[in-house]
This record gives structure tokens, sequence and C-alpha cells, in this order.
């Protein structure tokens, strides 16, 4: 894995994630502003200046854009970072702002689960959707015309690994652009844009955030012309984040390198305690030496996430599994500080055998974590 603490040079991520997006300090100001509730501001005279009308514009925001950027460009000009209302609002905006009737799109066959809401959506507005598995970088094979390239790695809920660099420099020999949901990995286990992408997208509501009280989304993109049909979508559907989510989150990030931290390493631990279970197939984890995505996942990730994925013998057991269970809540989200777990079959929408489990990794001890993953398993035995 590459250097996880240094990346590109500079503040360690610690250190930029405490300190991201905060505001020059004011004597007896606080060092994050509280939300700024505003529907609108004083503006008389020519609407010029940065804020104008709660739609378009908010403090909060601003701030939390300016710390979302520094995570996944630091160092870089010229990028820019927009947040959402959730993770589809974001999704939703670069798809829709980047293409039009006639253009073609390629999608992953195998990433989050509303992804063919949104293909079934495109293709009612006249966009050819065309789709491959993130695996072995099969989406190179229907490149070709496509006007946008979207790519999810690790993808959800396979943890399937594509080489990035690989994708975006085959898709711009062909005029394409490349967006990369990059929720799982977070900014400081991938950073889509060095790797050559335009557009990283993700959903702040999961680790991010990581405290399953927050729904947001954003997009950090590096040409200003694209950007700028994203905020123009934005402002067409409204779909804005309030100034309270924007303020959680900001504080949140404070404590992200921490979180990412204590998650991946025991996420490694329990995908290590896994391997040695009988009735576990299908493992899946890009930090294992012998997963089949870890060879490109050293070579482009920093840190491997908080999601481990595997699959028990029957949709009984799996359900089994999770009842037992002590420390995990059977909820479908993942990157949070409580450990969660679900059979992901039970949703209809993922390509995944019946007793798949998607397990996210929170801040327990990993001891007691483990424990109590191997006493669900024995007690659920037979």
């Amino acid at each position: 894995m590459n250097d996880a603490t240094r990346g590109t040079g500079g503040p360690g991520d610690g250190t930029r994630a405490v300190r991201a997006g905060l505001p020059e300090p004011v004597k007896h100001e606080p060092t994050l502003p509280g939300p700024v509730f505003a529907a609108h501001f004083h503006l008389p005279g020519d609407p010029t200046g940065p804020y104008t009308y709660g739609r378009d514009e908010n403090p909060t925001w601003t701030l939390l854009e300016r710390a979302v950027g520094e995570l996944e460009a630091p160092g870089r000009d010229g990028v820019e970072t927009l947040v959402f209302a959730s993770g589809m609002a974001a999704i939703s905006a670069v798809l829709f702002s980047q293409l039009r009737a006639g253009d073609a799109v390629v999608l992953p066959d195998d990433g989050y689960q509303a992804l063919p809401l949104a293909r079934a959506q495109l293709e009612a507005y006249g966009i050819e959707v065309r789709t491959a598995p993130t695996g072995g970088d099969a989406q190179l094979e229907v490149l070709d015309g496509a006007k946008l390239l979207w790519i999810e790695t690790p993808s959800n809920p396979g943890l399937d690994v594509c080489d990035v660099r690989r994708l975006a420099e085959a898709a711009h020999a062909r005029g394409a652009l490349v967006a990369v949901d990059n929720t799982l990995a977070t900014p400081l286990g991938q950073r889509p844009l060095e790797l050559g992408a335009d557009f990283a997208v993700a959903s702040g509501t999961k680790q991010l955030t990581g405290h399953g009280d927050v729904l947001l989304g954003y997009v950090t993109g590096r040409d200003a012309e694209a950007m700028a049909a994203v905020r123009r979508w934005r402002k067409i559907t409204g779909a804005i984040p309030g100034p309270m989510e924007a303020w959680l989150a900001h504080r949140s990030i404070a404590t992200l390198q921490l979180r990412v931290e204590r998650q991946n390493a025991t996420a490694m631990r329990l995908a290590e305690a896994l391997r040695e279970r009988t009735e576990v197939t299908g493992l899946r984890y890009p930090g294992l030496p012998d997963d089949p995505s870890h060879k490109i996942a050293s070579q482009q990730m920093r840190r491997y996430g908080c999601v481990v994925s595997f699959t028990l013998p029957s949709r009984e057991r799996a359900d089994r599994f999770l009842e037992a269970l002590r420390l995990v809540d059977d909820a479908t989200s993942f990157g949070g500080v409580r450990s969660t777990a679900e059979r992901r079959g039970r949703w209809g929408g993922d390509a995944v055998p019946e007793g798949f489990v998607r397990f996210s990794v929170g801040a327990e001890d990993p001891e007691d974590l483990i424990a109590d993953v191997l006493r669900a398993l024995d007690a659920t035995a037979g």
C-alpha cells in the first residue's frame, strides 16, 4: 500500500482532516462557525457577491465544500466541490448534467443498487446505457463512442477494483469524461482526480460523516465547464443540503482519519479471521494479499476501506447469523462508527447469492467485534 499518511506531500491526513475548510481565525469567533440558516441575504443593488439566494449558495456549504476539496484534491488549483442533499443527488447531477439524448454512457453492472434506476431514467431520455463488470477493467470493451464513463471502485457490494488510471486514459483518448464513485474508499483511501478522473463523486452519508445521522453527497471536479453544468443542475433541481447537515458533516470530517484508520485496521483483522472459517465462501476485502483485486488496489488505494463481504451457505444461515450478532446493527448503510451488516439479497437489486453478507466494520474494539462475529458463526452452525 502507498504511503497512507503523507500521500503526495504536505500535511498528513490527520492534520489535513482536522484543519480542512476552516476559515481564518477571528478573535472571539468559533473555529468552525455554526450553521447559517438563510433563505435569502441582504442584496442591495446589482446581484453580485458570493451569497444571493439560499438555493444557490450558503456560507456553511462553502466551508464544507472547501474541506472536501482539500481532501479529494490537496494542493490542486482549479478544482471545485459542490455538495448535495444525498449521494444519489450528486450522482444524478453528474449523469444528467453531462449527457443528452443520443449520447452513450458506460456504467458498471455490479455497482450501487440505485444505479439501475438511474439507467432506466437515462434510457427514457434517449441516452444509450452500456454496462460491464468492474473487475478486469471490463468497461474498456464498451467505451467506443461513449460521452461519459462511470466507475465504481471498490464496487458496492462486491468489492471488485478496476484500474482507474488505465480506464481514464482510455476514456480520454476516446473523448469521454470519467467519473469515479469514491464513497467506499473515501478521499483518505483513494483520490480519483490524481488517478486521472474528471469527477470524484461520493455519498457523504457513509464514512465521510460516519455517524449515520446525515444524508449528504458531493461532486469534486477539475473541469470548469463540466462543473458549471453540475452547478446548474443543482440549481434546477434544488437538491441542496440543509445548513445543519452541512455543518454536521464538516464537524465530522475532523475525526475522519481516526475513524478510517481504526475501521480499516479492524476490517483487515476481521477478513483474516473469516478466511479461517470453512462455512465462509466468496470472502472479499481488497487489503487481503490473496484477494483478486489486491494487486491493483495496492497500486491506487492508500487504504482499503471498512467493508468486508462474504457468503454464508444459505439465506437462512445468513439471517440467523445476523440475528445472533450483539455488537452489529442489521442496517443497510456502511461506514459508521457502529458496525452494521446485512444480507444484501433482501433488496433484490444486487446480483449476489442469497447468503451474501455486506459487513461494515465500525470503531468498536477489534477483539470485541471479532469475538462477536465468531461467536455468532458458532452459534448458528448446523
